[in-house]
């Protein structure tokens, strides 16, 4: 029995049943008095939505699911950024769809809500999927109006989306099957084919309180802008359906008849399980952030047989790069070894940092990816680059821009799983979100942060200790321990997954054995968009 092994497994699966305790409450949305008020409307929730519109038994991923976690205390919170977004399957057909969740604040928008929306979009426009808009929203939450107007990445992008993503020939359908105002109204009015829910659903630039004061009209919003208006008088919708159920098989029978779509042509084979065992990843994870393990040992419980051919094995060990397939599909990995490793100079070096060697080999292996039509999936533990006279005497920026040039004008699908540390330009190297993942996703063993903790917090003591001396405050070893450990809990919570997912800074909270189904599911996607452009690094020092 190893007992080290043990203790990991037992850390690791207790982090993934907070995880799940997180997400049941995150679904709860508004809360179940809002979930019955819904009901009691003839409504259903956003979810309940999605999960009658999706194939049964069909697998899916939600993105986004932790927006908003910990944000807007003052305003009542706003759950996955009363937004619910999912990717799946519709008739066989793989898509993405959105849906507003009424008992968030009536489904307002926040300027979190903006950026999901955005995100999502973004997913359908780099892998061409078919986009399902299932509105139901208030609009723009008023308190917060000045920072989800007017930008260019505020509420109007979403319309700009709407316009670009049609003449891509992207699908786009929207069942309104509830409230859908002011600019809102543009989003399904600009989508393929809209559905309007009779009764419960009303569309309007302006409802009935604001046309009584803008122009003295009184008029009740059904008559104003319901579904019998819009499909008999104004043409602005093109089905009307009796309740949600009747709209959502409207959506179905409309994606039942797409055509086939043009292919990126990845390779895929038939999918094998690994041989060895995916729990297993759990005991071999180690509880600290900073505990050496072997990356081998996690690659051969993701990859499919446990089978994966490395490039340049013996060269820059403390990144592996390596040929393999999950789910069938082909993939080039880029990971960072944890262990500490030796060099063919007989130098050891740390595992997790990116040295002169390591980057140059990753930058390579991009470029054979990228000639090759691979995928590249990165597996983030990543302290950053090595530091100190040697690196930079031995070009460690040039070696280590060379990696973030090919990395950046790469056009192949890239995807990127946070395993622990994700640290600084490491983060940047290893294809943080900034690097355009199609998507990017994090354990709940995750860090993400320009530093360390400790080293942060070591360094933010220092600034602390030194304005209070100015101040002629006299710093005691006791006092000096307590502003530690302040500044490290305050720097620890930014550190969590949870608070980058909140902010979309990653798409989502997995349990590492779900890690394989992501990057399939994903890989799926981007075989809907062929590549157009070529790979060309551009300039590079050599």
């Amino acid at each position: 029995m190893d007992l080290n092994f043990n203790k990991n497994e037992d850390y690791n699966k207790l982090l993934v049943t907070h995880l799940n305790k997180r997400l049941a409450k995150v679904k709860l949305g508004g809360g179940k008095v809002k979930i019955e008020k819904e009901h009691a409307k003839g409504k259903l929730t956003a979810r309940e939505r999605i999960d009658y519109l999706l194939d049964s038994k069909s697998k899916s991923i939600e993105i986004g699911a932790f927006v908003g976690d910990g944000m807007y205390a003052a305003h009542g919170g706003c759950p996955s950024g009363g937004v619910v977004v999912k990717i799946g399957y519709i008739k066989g057909k793989q898509c993405i769809v959105v849906a507003n969740d009424a008992t968030v604040k009536a489904g307002a928008w926040f300027p979190i809500t903006a950026k999901k929306n955005l995100r999502a979009q973004e997913i359908a426009i780099e892998n061409k999927l078919p986009i399902i808009y299932l509105v139901d929203s208030a609009g723009v939450y008023l308190p917060m109006q000045d920072e989800i107007f007017p930008d260019k990445d505020h509420f109007g992008r979403i319309f700009r989306n709407n316009a670009q993503m049609s003449s891509m020939g992207i699908t786009q359908i929207s069942a309104i099957m509830g409230s859908c105002v002011a600019g809102g109204a543009y989003l399904p009015v600009m989508s393929d084919e809209a559905i309007i829910v009779d009764k419960t659903a009303s569309i309007f630039l302006a409802g009935s309180y604001l046309v009584k004061a803008a122009i003295g009209e009184t008029i009740d919003n059904e008559t104003l802008g319901g579904a019998t208006t819009h499909c008999e008088l104004s043409g602005v919708t093109d089905y009307k359906a009796k309740n949600d159920t009747d709209a959502l098989d409207k959506i179905k029978s409309i994606m039942d008849k797409i055509g086939d779509f043009d292919q990126a042509g990845y390779n895929r084979s038939l999918a094998k399980k690994p041989k060895a065992n995916p729990e297993e990843l759990y005991g071999i994870l180690p509880q600290s952030r900073a505990d050496q393990y072997d990356m081998y040992e996690i690659i051969k419980r993701l990859v499919d047989n446990s089978e994966f051919e490395e490039y340049k094995a013996d060269y820059g060990k403390t990144i592996i790069t390596a040929y393999a397939r999950i789910d069938g599909w082909a993939v080039g990995i880029v990971t960072n070894q944890r262990k500490l490793v030796k060099n063919a100079k007989g130098e050891m070096q740390f595992g997790g940092v990116i040295y002169n060697d390591s980057a140059d080999k990753a930058t390579r292996f991009i470029a054979n990816c990228n000639q090759k039509k691979i995928p590249l999936v990165f597996l983030q533990d990543v302290t950053g680059f090595m530091v100190g006279s040697k690196s930079e005497h031995s070009g460690i920026i040039k070696d280590g821009a060379k990696m973030v040039n090919a990395l950046s004008n790469s056009v192949v699908p890239k995807f990127t799983v946070i395993i622990g540390n994700s640290y600084g330009a490491g983060n940047y190297a290893m294809c943080g979100k900034a690097y355009d993942p199609r998507l990017i996703v994090a354990w709940p063993s995750a860090a993400l942060a320009v530093m360390s903790g400790n080293s942060a917090a070591k360094v933010l003591l220092q600034i602390e200790t030194a304005a209070l001396k100015k101040k002629g405050e006299t710093i005691t070893p006791e006092k000096e321990a307590e502003l530690f450990d302040e500044i490290k809990s305050r720097y620890d919570e930014q550190v969590s997954p949870y608070y980058a997912a909140a902010r979309l800074w990653t798409d989502a909270v997995i349990a590492p054995t779900d890690t394989r189904n992501w990057i399939s599911m994903g890989i799926e996607a981007a075989n809907h968009a062929p590549i157009e452009k070529a790979f060309n690094m551009g300039v590079i020092q050599v």
